[in-house]
């Protein structure tokens, strides 16, 4: 399918510095509030898992259990984690999110009791709204929207209100939570706290690059705080996305784009959080399955940008397979190293070749040279095969990760924080593609998606037209020498001329030195 030779890898960009705490005091005393939340809530240690947990635990286990008030015993564990983690504000909100699309690891009840996270929040009130609206666009809001309704959606960051423009388009305006940045920037502090005490006392994490992991999120929600931003990035994946057909973005109207405030046309079709959405006449699930997952890999594969925030909260579907992302304050960028890298693994998958895959990690620099290609695509196999066509439903992704753990850590694999946007979407898109359609294979819809780049990139044709395009640069080079030869260059060097007082004194040193010598060893002269 491909010539593996021709893998060029390029040095991965270096990991974020991390940045200091500023307030470590704060940071302390917020992570232990974020564990006494949680622990209020159930939710540290949820009394469902005791069963599995160690004997010698159990005991701290119940200790822990009884900071529990009675108010916030009852409930799922879903339940009372979501609401832990509405509590402790968006930096956590956005973990939640990540963690509802895994409904195959954590079960489908707890990943819906999570999906609130998306947005579902409690909304403030539209009076504030409309104050944050004129303030951030210098205008009356009743200048550019005809009706500004209350909000639809609130999420951790941001609020959506439905509106209308006065030739009668219906948008929606996506509003910042008044005082979001300063809670952002608190828990942005206590998440670096966290990592540093990880990073320094827990060994085995070390590899998976806590404080690196910290800034890529920090960055993220540094750009996913400026809407302008947002809407240079929505115009940005509207243009990419266009150009399969997959999935389509609103279009953004750039009148009522602010530094807090962003206005796209309205989303055709019902959320994925709707429960309207099961009874909708015509709708093809398993096309949108497929659609999700291939949406996402072209976007990063032939164009090395992605949405990064693929949760079911921002997707929209109509029937029969109509697919419609918002939210694009997350964006994800590939360079052609890590493109590559991500098509020769997925299609090493797909084609069981465990040792190309194997190779790959090498060449790219994922596994330290003094491990074995051969040991290490050892490895991969039993990962791969008890995975490889079978239905979603008979595979267990919790012990499957596991596994995964055990091989990494086995050779010593670091985290790469260039990939931290594309393993959370990949994570996401898997788990949005399952809650669609549970036996959804994920491997067959990413084929044909794969094999098209694998033979447009590494296939015979590219590379003669490579090698014909490196010669032409070569003969191009040649004639440009011999056209302009390089001229010989005559240097001329001039020595410096020494001033008589510094002569002068030299010999002087010199002479006295000499004499003091003879002076030293005159006795022994004369004896």
């Amino acid at each position: 399918m491909g010539d593996l030779s021709r893998l060029s890898v390029k040095t991965p960009p270096p990991a974020p510095t991390p940045e200091p705490v500023r307030d470590p005091l704060g940071a302390t005393l917020r992570l232990i509030g974020w564990g006494w939340v949680l622990a209020r809530h159930d939710a540290l240690i949820p009394r469902e898992v005791n069963p599995l947990l160690p004997a010698w635990t159990r005991p701290f286990a119940r200790l822990v259990q009884m900071t529990a008030s009675r108010k916030h015993r009852a409930g799922r564990p879903g339940q009372r984690v979501g609401q832990a983690f509405e509590h402790l504000g968006p930096v956590a909100i956005k973990l939640g999110q990540v963690l509802a699309t895994r409904a195959d690891i954590f079960g489908i009840q707890f990943a819906q009791d999570l999906g609130r996270l998306k947005d579902k929040l409690p909304p403030f009130p539209l009076d504030e709204a409309r104050a944050e609206i004129e303030r951030s666009l210098g205008r009356p809001v009743e200048s550019l929207f005809h009706d500004l309704g209350a909000p639809v959606a609130a999420a951790s960051l941001a609020q959506a209100h439905p509106a209308w423009l006065a030739d009668g388009r219906k948008v929606a305006v996506k509003v910042l939570r008044p005082g979001v940045e300063r809670r952002v920037a608190r828990g942005l502090d206590s998440m670096r706290l966290g990592a540093k005490l990880v990073n320094r006392f827990v060994e085995p994490a070390r590899r998976l690059e806590p404080q690196a992991f910290v800034e890529i999120i920090a960055r993220a929600l540094s750009l996913e705080l400026d809407m302008r931003l947002e809407a240079a990035a929505a115009s940005e994946l509207a243009e990419v996305m266009a150009k399969d057909g997959y999935m389509s973005a609103p279009a953004i109207v750039w009148d009522g784009v602010g530094k807090r405030v962003l206005t796209l046309e309205w989303a055709a079709g019902l959320p994925m959080t709707d429960p309207a959405l099961e009874a909708l006449p015509g709708l093809d699930k398993d096309a949108l399955a497929d659609k999700v997952v291939r949406a996402f890999l072209i976007q990063a594969l032939d164009h090395g940008v992605f949405h990064a925030d693929l949760h079911e909260g921002n997707l929209f579907a109509d029937a029969p397979a109509q697919l419609t992302a918002i939210d694009f304050g997350i964006v994800g960028r590939l360079g052609p190293a890590e493109r590559r890298y991500l098509a020769e693994i997925l299609w090493g998958f797909i084609s069981r070749d465990y040792d190309r895959i194997s190779r790959v990690h090498f060449e790219a620099g994922y596994v330290p040279p003094h491990h074995s290609v051969d040991t290490f695509a050892q490895a991969l196999r039993a990962v791969g095969e008890p995975v490889i066509g079978r239905q979603a439903s008979q595979v267990s992704m919790g012990r499957l990760l596991g596994q995964l753990f055990e091989i990494t850590a086995l050779f010593d694999m670091h985290m790469r924080p260039e990939l931290v946007l594309l393993q959370k979407t990949m994570v996401s898109v898997e788990g949005v593609a399952r809650r669609l359609n549970p036996d959804h294979d994920l491997w067959e819809a990413a084929k044909p998606v794969v094999e098209r780049w694998i033979k447009r990139e590494l296939g015979p044709q590219t590379q003669i037209r490579q090698t014909v395009e490196e010669a032409l640069a070569t003969l191009k080079a040649l004639s440009h020498l011999a056209q302009n030869p390089p001229q010989s260059q005559a240097f001329v060097i001039e020595k410096a001329g020494t001033r008589p007082w510094v002569v002068a004194a030299v010999t002087v040193a010199v002479c006295a030195s000499v004499a003091a010598l003879v002076l030293t060893l005159w006795p022994m002269i004369v004896a």
